[in-house]
């Protein structure tokens, strides 16, 4: 059976070790599973030959001993965050404190702080002023540039900035991370670590002026911004133009403070093999044992579940899948993906019942353009809105044949699909929809419309509410042909910028008409670098620099979730937010 990386100095020892390559700091708990981005990048840098070890969750508030428990690496320290951004794992969209963690042992409270990443990063180039840190994750990655800060309600500086980071990858950092080790392996080099691809870092002037002109895009300055809503606006299209693009040449550069925030262009899209590399690592699959009789519900969630392809080509305002996946679908072999279910199957407490079998949408496995020279030449941010793209290639039939395959395997009673599905790709007379329903709905079914009206859905960049009621017809009649009693479950959006009370009331007046359970409700919390974060901010859509209402007022927020729950009123007694008080650990 496959070890976990060491947590603890004893750990170490036992490993006969006198020495570690590389330090990951994580917001989260150390779950040794690939759906865990600390275990999967310390998975790989295993496999690459690095002694690698993990802190995870360390004590920020005491006398820094988690940070030091370990010494300084060979190479680096590596920070995350966690799965999440630290301040949606912290706030209500009411900029509530939270009062629980689900990717915490029993899910307990305040074993991270705000700005995990800039926290982490502080006290390591503190304690350690010589040896490098490079930042990555959700949170890292999706700020990476200026941008706007719910939480603070004002705009931020890149994270590299904030932290004094010496290097930031952003998005997915498989194969980012090698790279980034080799060039550590001799010692700091700067100039061979400012040239690989999806990393971004501070320089001077006179690095900037040596760019190629051609392949360079300069922002407008984080001062601007803070002056002009507007420039921040442009700042957003230029960089999610740019991030939509399959092949990206350009180097973005943001001046900050007198320096430069620099960003190299990605990586291009990875391959079908190197993502199974990274999925079929030797991972335990379990929590670390340090949490021997602990629950972490994150990981309750996604035991059973198998993940079958990367990015997402929906394009949805409010979502930060495609600003850090990427637009594009890489999907896994169906050879990486049954290894996988073998693997689940030995798990002690499996009882033959796949909870997931999905990705960020669960349909878009082995979808892309048909025509690949035309997909280089698109740089819409979404395949699916405003219209269906003619040279998106539906074939759902690999998919099918996968769950089809996914069924025969020995022991698997049941293969759910926990993940959601997009329902406005044109699918075959239902022949996808009718074969999730009959066979692999646990007796809900998942999709998002998010709302009801059209000016409202089109800011969203969500398919039109009468697609939505499509497939409810179809559902409906497709469980009553075969006696099911199952459920469809919607998901709505409140507040979101263009959303009015009145547009709430009618799509409370649409949902009560088609009697649908409006449990699986949010109200809109702004995420960095997401469309809906900027017209939040600037009341503007900044493609169209049209005017866009926005219901910001707490009070107006509340009334607006309200029309979620029937007539049961969300009260609002004027509560003083709790924004500011901090659960202390025992």
């Amino acid at each position: 059976m496959s070890r976990f990386l060491p947590t603890s100095a004893k750990e170490v020892e036992a490993l006969g070790w006198d020495y570690i390559d590389v330090i990951l700091f994580s917001g989260d708990a150390y779950i040794d599973h690939p759906s865990f981005g600390i275990a999967v990048i310390g998975r790989i840098l295993e496999a690459e030959g690095y002694r690698v070890a993990v802190v995870p969750q360390p004590n920020w508030r005491d006398d820094l001993r988690d940070f030091k428990k370990l010494g300084a690496p060979r190479l680096f320290f590596g920070v995350s965050a966690g799965s999440m951004d630290s301040m949606v794992n912290h706030y209500t969209a009411a900029k509530r404190l939270r009062h629980d963690d689900a990717y915490t042992p029993g899910g307990a409270f305040g074993f991270r702080p705000d700005y995990a990443v800039r926290t982490y990063t502080r006290i390591l180039k503190q304690l350690y002023p010589h040896t490098p840190v490079i930042i990555g994750g959700i949170e890292a990655s999706l700020r990476r540039l200026t941008h706007y800060d719910y939480w603070s309600d004002g705009l931020m500086p890149s994270i590299l900035v904030e932290s004094g980071a010496d290097l930031l990858m952003y998005g997915m950092g498989d194969r980012s991370i090698i790279e980034v080790a080799k060039a550590l392996k001799n010692g700091y080099n700067a100039k061979l670590l400012r040239k690989l691809p999806q990393v971004g870092f501070v320089a001077d002037k006179e690095y900037v002026e040596r760019l190629p002109k051609e392949s360079t895009i300069v922002m407008h300055s984080f001062e601007e911004c803070q002056r002009s809503k507007d420039a921040f606006g442009e700042n957003f299209v230029r960089m999610e133009v740019e991030s939509n693009r399959m092949e990206q040449t350009k180097t973005i550069v943001e001046p900050t403070g007198g320096k430069y925030v620099v960003i190299n262009p990605p990586y291009e899209q990875m391959t079908t093999e190197q993502l199974d590399h990274s999925f079929d690592l030797p991972y335990t699959r379990l929590p670390h044992p340090r949490y021997k009789d602990k629950t972490i519900p994150a990981y309750e969630m996604i035991k059973h579940s198998v993940n079958i392809h990367r990015g997402c080509f929906g394009g949805c305002s409010f979502c930060t899948i495609s600003a850090h996946q990427g637009k594009f679908v890489t999907s896994r072999s169906e050879r990486s993906i049954l290894a996988e279910i073998e693997k689940v199957k030995l798990l002690p407490d499996f009882k033959g019942y796949l909870s997931d079998v999905g990705g960020p949408s669960a349909d878009m496995y082995r979808l892309g353009g048909k025509n690949t020279d035309l997909c280089r030449k698109c740089v819409r941010p979404s395949c699916l809105t405003p219209k269906v793209c003619p040279n998106l290639n539906r074939d759902l039939s690999p998919l099918l044949d996968l769950y089809r395959k996914v069924r025969e395997v020995k022991g698997i009673k049941k293969a759910f699909i926990g993940s959601g599905i997009r329902y406005d790709i044109p699918d075959d007379g239902g022949r996808y929809m009718r074969e999730v329903i009959l066979n692999h709905t646990s007796g809900r079914l998942k999709v998002a419309p998010e709302h009801t009206e059209p000016h409202v859905l089109r800011l969203m960049r969500k398919p039109l509410w009468e697609e939505f009621e499509k497939l409810h017809t179809f559902f409906h009649r497709v469980c009553r042909e075969n006696s099911l009693k199952y459920q469809l479950i919607p998901y709505f959006i409140s507040s979101h910028p263009g959303c009015r009370e009145e547009d709430m009331k009618k799509l409370s007046t649409k949902t009560r008409a088609l009697n649908l359970m409006t449990e699986q409700v949010q109200d809109l919390t702004p995420t960095p670098m997401t469309l809906s974060s900027v017209m939040f901010y600037t009341g503007k859509n900044p493609y169209t620099g049209d005017d866009v209402y926005v219901a910001n007022s707490r009070e107006e927020k509340c009334q607006q979730k309200s029309y979620f729950f029937r007539g049961k009123k969300v009260e609002n007694r004027g509560k003083k937010s709790t924004f500011d008080q901090k659960k202390r650990r025992k």
